[in-house]
């Protein structure tokens, strides 16, 4: 099941349900007049929405169903009570500590490394990324992420698992011009980490199949720059599955519906994969050449990132941002 947020007068926007090709959504008001309203009893309501769906890639509810335009869509959660999330990837934490000369995690490999960032306002998948300065180091960051119904305190990572009710693709937007002073005053991110987007298709465990297995994708995340390849890092190569990032941010508080979880950028060790984010590209480039030859975004800078399935299909849509001053 592929479900989507129509862009409306409401902060939340409308509940739509699309096609599995991506060509047709029908809204549907009788179910939950948003995602927040479907995910807060969503053992009932994921029943009718995958009802719809079948009825609609049928062909049966033709009638009422509209064409699918990227701009008409915001991201599949407009906003939402969390959004926290994780650096699974082993490699991508070393290039970035590299990059600021930070030392790595004593406990690198055995605790996850978790943000709690600013879920009251999302970007659209093709929405503008306001640039204030260019001194500010506007970087994208493709990742992999699931939205949570209501998660229990103390859960484990083998049950967190079966508090997954959508999976998403993200660009988490990062300032690498504040991070490192916003670091060591000691108390974490914030004014670096503004607005995310996601790609505007959340979609259910049976869109992956076999793509999600042990608590991972399975599959590239595709990312274009200005045009060009950037990236096809596989998200299967996450050191911690995402079982273990939902247990360990409801180590101490239970998790709200609607909650998202990210994987923080996705990394391969094999560089011929690229990158998911320019702070991965220019730390190889200062590894390789001895200085940084990529500069950070720019206006008038574009990212594409989607991923494929491995028939070629497009299981989330794209995100689609273009960096413009503010």
């Amino acid at each position: 099941m592929k479900l989507c947020t129509l862009k409306s007068g409401s902060r939340d926007g409308i509940l739509v349900v699309a096609n599995k090709s991506l060509t047709k959504a029908i809204e549907v008001p009788e179910i939950a007049p948003n995602l927040m309203t479907a995910l807060e009893n969503w053992k009932v309501n994921e029943i009718k929405l995958k009802q719809v769906y079948e009825e609609l890639n049928s062909g049966e509810l033709d009638m009422g169903a509209i064409d699918i335009k990227p701009d008409d869509f915001h991201s599949p959660l407009p906003r939402t009570y969390q959004w926290a999330d994780g650096s699974a990837f082993i490699h991508h934490i070393k290039l970035v500590r590299m990059a600021r000369n930070a030392p790595m995690p004593e406990k690198l490999e055995t605790v996850p490394l978790m943000y709690q960032g600013g879920s009251d306002t999302f970007l659209a998948p093709t929405e503008d990324i306001p640039q204030i300065d260019f001194a500010h180091g506007t970087d994208m960051e493709g990742e992999v992420g699931v939205i949570l119904t209501d998660v229990p305190m103390g859960v484990s990572p083998e049950k967190a698992l079966n508090h997954i009710a959508l999976f998403v693709i993200i660009n988490d937007v990062s300032l690498r011009g504040l991070i490192p002073d916003e670091l060591k005053a000691g108390f974490g991110f914030f004014q670096g980490k503004p607005s995310s987007a996601f790609a505007p298709f959340a979609v259910t465990l049976d869109e992956l199949g076999q793509n999600f297995k042990e608590g991972r994708f399975q599959l590239p995340l595709h990312v274009e720059y200005n045009g060009e390849f950037f990236g096809k890092a596989n998200a299967k190569e996450m050191h911690f599955h995402f079982g273990e990032l939902i247990a360990h941010a409801a180590k101490t508080r239970k998790l709200a519906a609607g909650t998202i979880i990210g994987s923080g950028t996705v990394s391969n060790e094999d560089s011929s994969m690229g990158s998911s984010c320019l702070a991965e590209k220019r730390m190889l480039e200062k590894i390789n050449f001895g200085e940084f030859k990529t500069p950070f975004m720019k206006v008038g800078d574009r990212v594409k990132i989607w991923m494929n399935n491995e028939k070629g299909e497009n299981i989330f849509g794209d995100i689609n941002q273009k960096v413009v001053k503010f």
